[in-house]
């Protein structure tokens, strides 16, 4: 049996067709603040000491200068010119679980956009009933069974646009999430550069302290034997001693900083430390950047990916707004119902429009409204707060790495003075002029000065990265590097 007619589905198509036409000159209509981009801030400098000690003027010999107002291009980890943190980068980008999460969550949020949007077309369902009814007739009583199946058509018109102003807010969400992923690129690949160059380090200090370690054992072997001759005494010894022993325990803790940042470098790549292992990297495998970008407080705030996640939160939350002042408005709906009723009773249709309105609830749409407006300005707040942060996170850097180079030229200082003096007493023991105590305890003062050497290098690497990080990296197209690094082989 043909159970809905050509004739009637067309009724019912005009009725969808007639539901949009309305809509879309309805749709002008939208409650609620239209949401604006926060000012980006009119500042130009970050700390204006540290950025005039930093500046290209600065003639000090192995000064980093930053380049103010210019952006990273490319990969920021580039610069430090490393193919192999480059394969690791790679590696992580595309296997990094927090990443993975990221990408999910970023799929969840634009299916709550699409399913915030389908309150915007019509809604059609089918509704069927079957049964058995009496009919009386004066003394006649008959029985009979009946049925009705058919198409339902209802369609909210969205007047005062609380739909609309959802799927805003929805949309806005989706956006945070996406920044979210980025903010996230952003840890996971300051982390691998960060973990590269304490791994480095460690090894550095490995090589420094084993080599000191050797200068203590020959120097206590030659007490040793200068006691035998009469020439030092048991104080002597357990001197030597006992400054072999303060140098052993520096082993431990670098070989656990070494092998902690294995671990971490394996964990951001998505692989166990038993499964994978990161390469033996050495400090010599990375460059400095002598120029740094340093991009313009303005631009940082339409870059950094905590900024324009505060930003999203903030639009969200002006849309809400919108969503519950509709809330306070009546609500159009038009519904059209085609049903095939039988026994005998043949095709059945109508069309409805319906009006219904909030009158008293208690002061429960009013609270709602009060409470969107609330989360608005606390949202404001914390965007402020976000990019006040985020500038002072950049002018720490900065000073930091001011005071990295100078530390570092100390350092230098320091060893180029114990290399001298070794060379000295080298010459003055070929002579006969010092014993080869005086030697070895040259040898042991140029490796603890090479020793701090490497610490401040690192450290001017490590702050290198987080100046990086802090400006926000080139994470805006994060999303498109992981899908290219996962469909490499």
């Amino acid at each position: 049996m043909k159970l809905i007619t050509s004739i009637s589905l067309g009724r019912v198509a005009r009725t969808v067709i007639l539901a949009s036409s309305i809509s879309a000159l309805l749709s002008a209509c939208m409650v609620g603040p239209n949401f604006e981009r926060p000012a980006a801030p009119a500042s130009q400098h970050y700390d204006v000491q540290a950025e005039q000690e930093l500046s290209a003027s600065n003639t000090r010999a192995g000064a980093q200068h930053v380049d103010l107002g210019k952006g990273i291009d490319g990969d920021w980890w580039s610069t430090l010119g490393s193919a192999k943190l480059d394969d690791v980068m790679h590696k992580a980008i595309a296997g990094n679980f927090d990443l993975e999460a990221a990408d999910a969550t970023i799929a969840q949020a634009n299916e709550a956009v699409t399913a915030a949007a389908g309150g915007l077309k019509p809604q059609v369902s089918l509704g069927a009933q079957g049964g058995r009814q009496r009919a009386t007739n004066g003394d006649s009583v008959s029985t009979s069974n009946f049925y009705a199946v058919g198409p339902q058509v209802s369609f909210d018109f969205d007047v005062f646009g609380g739909t609309k102003r959802l799927v805003e807010e929805k949309t806005a969400l989706a956006e945070l999430q996406q920044h979210r992923f980025d903010a996230a690129y952003l840890t996971v690949t300051g982390d691998v550069a960060s973990e590269a160059l304490l791994l480095a380090s460690a090894r550095a200090q490995i090589d420094a302290v084993n080599v000191l370690i050797a200068d203590d054992q020959k120097n206590l072997e030659l007490v040793r034997t200068a006691h035998q001759y009469g020439n030092a005494t048991q104080v002597d010894i357990a001197l030597a001693t006992t400054q072999l022993a303060q140098d052993e325990t520096l082993l431990p803790p670098l070989a656990q900083q070494r092998d902690v940042a294995r671990h971490a470098l394996s964990i951001l790549v998505g692989k166990s430390p038993g499964d994978w292992t990161a390469p033996d990297f050495d400090l010599s495998d990375f460059a400095l950047p002598e120029d740094v970008p340093v991009s313009l407080p303005s631009d940082l705030a339409r870059n950094r990916p905590d900024i324009l996640e505060a930003e999203a939160q903030l639009h969200a939350a002006s849309a809400a707004i919108g969503v519950a002042t509709a809330d306070m408005y009546p609500h159009l709906q038009l519904s059209a119902s085609l049903t095939q009723a039988g026994p005998g009773i043949g095709t059945l249709w109508g069309i409805a429009a319906g009006l219904t309105g909030p009158i008293y609830a208690g002061g429960t749409l009013k609270a709602n409204r009060r409470a969107s407006i609330d989360g608005h300005n606390a949202s404001f707040a914390d965007y402020q707060q976000t990019v006040t942060k985020s500038l002072g996170q950049v002018a720490d850097v900065l000073q930091a790495i001011n005071h990295d180079g100078e530390e570092y030229a100390a350092q230098e200082r320091a060893l180029s003075a114990a290399q001298a003096s070794l060379q000295l007493n080298r010459q003055g023991y070929q002579v006969g002029e010092i014993g080869v105590l005086d030697v070895l305890d040259a040898e042991r003062g140029y490796q603890r000065a090479l020793i701090g050497q490497i610490q401040a290098k690192t450290a001017r690497y490590l702050d290198t990265v987080q100046l990086s990080i802090a400006l926000g990296g080139n994470s805006h197209d994060a999303f498109e590097q992981r899908v290219a690094y996962r469909e490499k082989p």
